[in-house]
């Protein structure tokens, strides 16, 4: 399936459950990127699951309630370091 249908099954997968699912959204979507990556002749592959974020998605949005949305700002930054983590190169 090419980058587009992996969006839209992303995209409705957010909007059936509510946006309850959106780790394995995001984990879905981010495996497909690093699938197609290639460095320095090196696939990377992504180890991340949507069951690994989940607790940590939940925590973040709780905070960005709490704080009636100041934390948003650092969610981004958050989600990025997360995928970074779980983003490797092949051997």
């Amino acid at each position: 399936m090419s980058y587009v249908g992996y969006a839209i099954l992303a995209m409705l997968i957010i909007v059936f459950t509510i946006g309850i699912a959106t780790p394995w959204a995001v984990c879905m979507m981010q495996n497909w990127k690093v699938k197609h990556t290639v460095i320095d002749g090196r696939r990377l592959y992504f180890d991340g699951t949507g069951s690994q974020l989940f607790g940590n998605w939940i925590k973040w949005f709780l905070l960005t309630i709490i704080t009636l949305g100041i934390y948003s700002f650092w969610l981004h930054i958050k989600m990025e370091q997360w995928i970074t983590k779980h983003t490797h190169h092949d051997v």
